[in-house]
């Protein structure tokens, strides 16, 4: 299988605490990994480490098999073009409608094309999501299950060859939550993505992985599918995912 993320080593600390003490991961193409472990444990730091918005303190990092740790910036920008990112609150721009919060990273990567190319771009990536009548809306009047589905909106726009989904569930009711592991797995499936999802939501963890990776006191210590690690002979790896 090809791989498109591969870390290795991958070192991050605080002043004295340390979060990250040596991990490894390979994510394959069209696979969705989970990423699972008590709060604390350094879910977001390496995934933020991994595309580079926090510096790690040692390892090496590769996506599609360039080392993006030793990249300078016009590099990086464009290996991030294939990486989009859900952030775990959506992180739209209060004071951007829907078509703008959309519309911002396509000129940021400095996209040329006509209006109407742009249009298009945001009107799919709206209706992938189920949400083209709040185009003209601004996040305050969304609920915090539309304002998900507009952070996912926007982090499939470019149509990226890898997604990270930081929480994508957290504070949804469970018929809301559904409905996002329902779409990232659609999403999945329609752009053959590869994506990392860090969750403490194990119906989510259930239904929109193909693998699961438990992250315990700052290293992996044992990988799986949901089906497997929650009949493993480990007890605290059974009880974590029951």
């Amino acid at each position: 299988m090809e791989t498109v993320i591969e870390v290795k080593n991958l070192q991050k600390a605080f002043g004295e605490l340390k979060i990250l003490r040596g991990v490894d991961l390979k994510l394959h193409k069209g696979e969705n990994i989970g990423i699972v472990g008590k709060s604390g444990s350094g879910k977001s730091v390496l995934t933020k480490c991994i595309v580079r918005l926090i510096e790690p303190d040692a390892g090496e990092v590769y996506i599609s098999g360039k080392d993006i740790l030793n990249m300078n910036d016009n590099e990086l920008t464009a290996i991030r073009k294939k990486v989009g990112y859900l952030f775990q609150g959506g992180a739209l721009y209060d004071s951007m409608n829907v078509r703008e919060n959309l519309e911002f990273p396509i000129r940021r990567t400095q996209f040329v094309g006509h209006h109407s190319e742009v249009e298009n771009m945001v009107v799919e990536a709206l209706e992938n999501v189920g949400l083209l009548s709040a185009i003209g809306k601004m996040p305050a009047e969304l609920s915090v299950g539309m304002r998900k589905r507009i952070g996912l909106a926007r982090a499939i726009i470019l149509k990226p060859e890898i997604i990270f989904y930081d929480e994508p569930t957290s504070g949804l009711d469970r018929v809301t939550a559904g409905e996002i592991s329902d779409l990232i797995v659609e999403i999945q499936e329609k752009y053959q993505t590869a994506s990392i999802i860090i969750t403490h939501d194990l119906k989510c963890a259930k239904e929109a992985t193909n693998r699961i990776i438990l992250l315990k006191d700052g290293l992996f210590c044992t990988e799986g599918t949901f089906d497997e690690l929650s009949h493993s002979e480990d007890k605290e790896i059974r009880d974590y995912l029951t």
